[in-house]
This record gives structure tokens, C-alpha cells and sequence, in this order.
């Protein structure tokens, strides 16, 4: 019959006050509890919120392993809320369309050029550009990439030239643009010099999977950078476990610096302000205000105990 949800504005001037904001992930919902990242993004945007009224439900993609026939889009067919906010989508993901489909106020997180609509996002190749550079001083010439997930449909292994260009995700997408920029800087090369390794999910084991995998290549890394601070977690645990010195004998960088990351050297995105900001926005929206445009978010390194000088050459 062409309908595409509940009508929040019927049912807001039911009520008379102001109901419910969607924050939708592109992973199945437990994924906001265990990611700390996500988790954060969720404070920000709940405290923001919170302030006026509104309460705030999380939608999640479907689990397609336990019903691999279910519409990818249904969650948010079905969620009574009276806006989105949409963070971290790939560019074809059905979900993200699906929520547009709704034509309620919505605000993009991480994903500026998805749509024409207010959108909060940092400079990933920026910050991945000024990491793999702070270890290109310290004089590493073999760097393996710890990177996210690429497209909808993840290998899960080493991703060479042409799944690379398949990267539908904006944050892994840009990051890798940004350490290819610090590469060619510095005369170096994909082929020669750099590796990169595509997790299934973004979780330690994941990045104790992809380190593994890298350091049994040769030449060995010297530097692992990693797209998020959970596959940080996973190399340390790599390095701990085949006893390797960090840094003495692999340097591990991160993207994100969570309260845990107190070993690491992130690249640090403030991510709780990401969320008060994309809740601002969608707020400014359910007003009736104009939309802002893009709202860039400064980054900076931190650097920590998990980096330091390449090891001389055997």
C-alpha cells in the first residue's frame, strides 16, 4: 500500500509534547554495548536529547544469520520515532535508503557525502594521513593496516588494489586515502611497503586475527595502524601472546582513543561530542530550522607508550 512507518507527527499531536529519536547503526543493536565507541556516540546524543524531552531508541540492522530472508530495511520501517540519526553507513546499505524513505528529520553521522542532509563527520584522512606520518618519522618503512570493514559483504583477509577501490564505507574509505597520502609522501608504495588487512566486525579478536596474519608476512611490519581502537586492542593482545616488545619490536597505532586506549597511541575524534552535536542538529530540524550543512570536528593525535622508533634491520 506504499506505507512506509507510523506517522510521528499524528501521534505527536496526540500526546502534545515531543516523543522519540532514532539513532540508527548499520550493525545488529548489541553492537552499541559492545563497541565503546558506539557507546559513547549514543551518551552524546542522549544527553543532548534528554535535555528537551525527548527520549531516544536504538535501531539496529537485522541479525541476517538468524533470518537471512528479513528485509535489511524493516527496523526502521517499523520504529515509531520521529526522527534518525544515521551514523556510519555504507553508500548502498538498503537500511540507510529505507530511513531516508521515511521522510522524517534526519541527521548523518560520519557519512557527509551520503546525502544532502546535516551531517557531523571528522576528517578521517586527515587523522589517518597525520598517524601513519608520526610512524614514518620514527623512521617505519613496513606498516600493516588493521582496517574496518570495507563493504556490506566483508572478506575478512588481506584486501589488495582492487578490493580497496570497492570501499563503500566513508570513515575506512577515507582512512585509507589518507595513509596512501602519508605513502606516497614519503616515496613509498602499497605494493612494496604497506599491507592491509579487512575485518569481518570491528572486535579484538578481529585485530588479533588481522595482526597475526600481517606479522606472518614478509617483510614482517614494523608498525601495525589500526582503523579503530578495538583492532588496537586485538594487535596488543597479538603482540602479548607471541611475546613481541611493544614498541621495542611492533609499534600499534589506533583511531579513536577510548577511556581504555591508556596503553595506545590514538589518533583521538571526539566522539561524545559527535553525538550532543548530531542530536543538536536533528533537534534544530524537528524546529523547522535550516539545515547547517556539514559540521567538521577537529582530530589530534595522542601519543602513548604503543609507539616508538622501527627496530634496526636484522
Amino acid at each position: 500500500m506504499g506505507c512506509t512507518g507510523s506517522d510521528p507527527k499524528a501521534r505527536s499531536l496526540r500526546r502534545g509534547t515531543p516523543t522519540t529519536i532514532g539513532l540508527v547503526y548499520p550493525s545488529r543493536l548489541s553492537y552499541a554495548f559492545t563497541d565503546p565507541m558506539a557507546a559513547l556516540f549514543v551518551q552524546g546524543a542522549a544527553e543532548e536529547v534528554e535535555r528537551y524531552g525527548y527520549g531516544l531508541l536504538l535501531v539496529g540492522g537485522p541479525a541476517d544469520d538468524l533470518d537471512p530472508a528479513a528485509p535489511r530495511g524493516a527496523p526502521v520501517q517499523r520504529a515509531p520515532v520521529d526522527g534518525f540519526i544515521l551514523q556510519s553507513f555504507a553508500d548502498d546499505d538498503p537500511l540507510f535508503r529505507a530511513a531516508l524513505a521515511r521522510r522524517l528529520p534526519t541527521v548523518v553521522a560520519d557519512d557527509p557525502a551520503a546525502s544532502e542532509l546535516p551531517c557531523v563527520a571528522i576528517d578521517d584522512a586527515g587523522a589517518a594521513q597525520n598517524a601513519l606520518e608520526y610512524l614514518l618519522a620514527l623512521g617505519h618503512r613496513h606498516i600493516g593496516v588493521l582496517s574496518l570493514e570495507l563493504t556490506l559483504d566483508a572478506s575478512g583477509g588481506l584486501a589488495g588494489p582492487e578490493r580497496r577501490s570497492r570501499a563503500r564505507y566513508r570513515a575506512a574509505r577515507e582512512r585509507l586515502a589518507g595513509y596512501g597520502r602519508a605513502l606516497e609522501a614519503a616515496g613509498l608504495a602499497w605494493d612494496r611497503d604497506a599491507l592491509v588487512f579487512e575485518s569481518l566486525d570491528n572486535t579484538v579478536a578481529e585485530g588479533k586475527r588481522g595482526a597475526a596474519l600481517l606479522w606472518a608476512q614478509r617483510p614482517r611490519p614494523s608498525a601495525l595502524l589500526a582503523m579503530s581502537d578495538q583492532l588496537a586492542f586485538g594487535a596488543l593482545a597479538f603482540a602479548a601472546e607471541a611475546e613481541l616488545a611493544v614498541p621495542g619490536e611492533l609499534s600499534v597505532v589506533g583511531f579513536d582513543d577510548v577511556p581504555s586506549a591508556a596503553r595506545s597511541a590514538p589518533a583521538h575524534q571526539p566522539t561524545i561530542r559527535k553525538g550532543r552535536e548530531a542530536g543538536r542538529l536533528l533537534l534544530a530540524a524537528l524546529r523547522g530550522e535550516p539545515a547547517p550543512g556539514c559540521l567538521w570536528l577537529p582530530t589530534e593525535l595522542i601519543v602513548r607508550g604503543s609507539s616508538g622508533p622501527a627496530p634496526a634491520p636484522c
